[in-house]
């Protein structure tokens, strides 16, 4: 069973968390008359048409790692289906209350600068593509777990 779709929206959900170290949260923002690029890493200022990094969030970066390594973590569950579907539920909400956090960290680290549709880097989508590759797999496990029973029902 480890070989089903489900594992590979568990994997591509991971791999789109883990995604995050790469791509901005907010970039081209000006904050005290700098421009700033925000990730999980941290903040981003150009100075001398160099990017410095001025501020780290060690506890963003940690719990990003934990937030890529769950789904992962979740395929290795595969003979026991409904421990998957409940630990899916369980990363649905563990994403969302993660992307309350990155925002609330990007809120701060703005400092109520203003922020247009072109500051929005590609981070900020990737959290609700990693929830919706979790939801496909949920409901690809129920299907299995439904395909199961009926065979179980047949013998």
């Amino acid at each position: 069973m480890i070989q089903r779709i489900q594992s590979i929206y568990l994997l591509a959900a991971g791999l789109v968390i883990a995604a995050l170290f790469v791509f901005p949260l907010i970039h081209g923002v000006y904050v005290n008359g700098a421009p700033q690029t925000i990730m999980v890493t941290g903040v981003y200022q150009d100075v001398n048409g160099q990017s410095t990094h001025t501020q780290v969030f060690l506890p963003l970066i940690i719990g990003t790692a934990f937030a890529a390594l769950l789904p992962i973590s979740v395929i290795f569950f595969y003979k026991e289906r409904r421990k998957q579907i409940n630990l899916c539920y369980g990363l649905m909400v563990v994403i969302i209350g993660y992307s309350y956090w990155v925002s609330q960290v990007v809120k701060n680290a703005i400092a109520g600068a203003y922020l247009s549709m072109s500051n929005y880097g590609i981070g900020i989508i990737l959290l609700s593509l990693s929830l919706l590759l979790i939801v496909m797999a949920q409901k690809a496990i129920q299907k299995d777990e439904k395909l199961v029973k009926s065979a179980d029902r047949l013998r």
